[in-house]
């Protein structure tokens, strides 16, 4: 086991490189994280023109030039200006060659602009809850799970009886979009041979075409797996009281999924009620392995409130939030209360560990993950609901190399930022529960997938 104390186990604060300069901005309705260079001001050549005072005569010496005399005067005044300019354009190159360095270019870091016009309208007076999970597919469909039953009377006031105003009607649970946002299917809810969740949490669509969900209520110990269009497939666990985080048969409100497809498995967030990682087989729904925080059998046993000046936990806090599988095979998992990051591979075994704004409090610093989608997978972008920011960070280190976003109701602003997702273009789409119940977009607007 590597210990909080291991050179592995590092805070990622501590890596920022002191030379770079970091900037989260907006502006309007561009919001950004960018990495500014160091800003130079050359000091042009100086040179003055003769005053009037200095020659009173020369306007009568001038008047007197013959034809021959005033040409070779302006020639001798049009080397002299060639000359200054070819210094000041000297001067401008090697500036632009020597003083700002390759490092400081902010091209290869992912930066965003709010999409204020996105998703457009949604259709028959629908309206969304609590947005409690956002994922895209292999098609570059963006798929979301809200929440009906988080919708306060005002909300839905259409479909009260009487009808208490014009608007509005809850959308279906599921809904399906474009990446321009346009609604393209919707289902979920109750139906015959599954059980239903009590609070929606989470969605996970594989390159298999089925649809992943699950919840987060008292009693939500399953996950459900649809086809495209809600059709039901299969059940893992029960709606039904929790039977610890060692049980293989039943799970603790679970928080959130992610598919291995070359093995054919799912591993699960597991969750508000349990303290681990569990792996299920993804078509059986066979029982494979589970794990809790650095690799160690999890704990269910009371934990003291979350203090930034204890030794850390050694085990996971609830709740384990997320999960997300890299193409190297390296397993990412948010310990949301505890404000880290946990690394293991595949099998458990722990790697790494970093923590991010370690003294906040309340609902935690790491909500979501989501992998870059460059080849190398450079980036992980880490959603913060209790700060209600984004940051951009090195996958190899945790290094943070940008953040944008901030507490706020404004486009581009969050309110409990819960969930994110990255399409293959670089876009991200983000989801809020809480008060928030909306979700946007944010178009790439660097040259950061090379």
């Amino acid at each position: 086991m590597v210990r909080s104390d291991h050179p592995l186990a590092t805070t990622a604060k501590s890596l920022n490189p002191p030379a770079v300069a970091q900037s989260a901005f907006f502006t309007g309705n561009y919001v950004a994280a960018a990495v500014r260079p160091p800003k130079l001001t050359p000091t042009p050549p100086r040179y003055s023109l003769p005053s009037k005072r200095e020659n009173p005569q020369a306007k009568n010496t001038e008047d007197a030039m013959t034809p021959m005399q005033n040409r070779g005067h302006s020639k001798r005044a049009v080397a002299s200006l060639s000359r200054t300019i070819s210094i000041c354009i000297a001067a401008a190159a090697l500036i632009g060659t020597t003083a700002l360095p390759r490092a400081a270019d902010a091209g290869e870091i992912p930066t965003f602009a709010v999409d204020a016009s996105w998703p457009k309208p949604l259709p028959n007076n629908w309206i969304l809850g609590q947005v409690g999970g956002i994922t895209v597919d292999w098609q570059g469909h963006i798929w979301v799970i809200h929440r009906p039953r988080s919708l306060t009377d005002d909300e839905k006031g259409a479909s009260l009886t009487p009808p208490r105003s014009k608007c509005c009607l809850s959308a279906p649970p599921v809904l399906e979009f474009d990446a321009d946002g346009n609604l393209l299917r919707s289902w979920g809810g109750p139906g015959e041979g599954y059980e239903w969740v009590g609070r929606e949490h989470g969605i996970e669509v594989d390159e298999r075409g089925f649809v992943w969900v699950g919840g987060n209520a008292e009693n939500d110990n399953a996950i459900l797996k649809f086809t495209l269009d809600g059709k039901f497939v299969m059940q893992i666990g029960k709606i039904a009281p929790s039977k610890g985080s060692n049980d293989t048969t039943q799970l603790g409100k679970p928080a959130e999924t992610a598919i291995d497809k070359a093995a054919d498995e799912i591993y699960v967030a597991d969750g508000y009620g349990n303290r681990r990682v569990i792996v299920f087989d993804a078509t059986s729904g066979a029982y494979k392995r589970h794990w809790g925080a650095y690799g160690h059998p999890p704990d269910d046993s009371k934990q003291p409130p979350y203090d930034p000046k204890a030794p850390v936990s050694q085990q996971f806090a609830n709740p384990v939030h997320c999960v997300k599988i890299a193409n190297d095979g390296l397993v990412y998992v948010c310990d949301r209360i505890n404000d880290r990051i946990q690394v293991f591979r595949k099998d458990g075994t722990f790697v790494k560990e970093w923590f991010f704004e370690k003294n906040t409090l309340g609902n935690g610093a790491v909500w979501d993950i989501a992998i870059w989608p460059d080849p190398k997978q450079t980036y992980l972008l880490s959603a913060d609901g209790e700060n209600n920011e984004i940051r951009v960070l090195k996958r190899e280190d945790g290094t943070v190399v940008g953040s944008f976003g901030r507490n706020g109701r404004n486009a581009g602003q969050f309110h409990w930022i819960h969930a994110m997702a990255v399409d293959a273009q670089g876009n991200v789409y983000t989801a809020e529960v809480d008060t928030g119940k909306r979700i946007q977009k944010f178009k790439l607007t660097s040259d950061a997938l090379r």
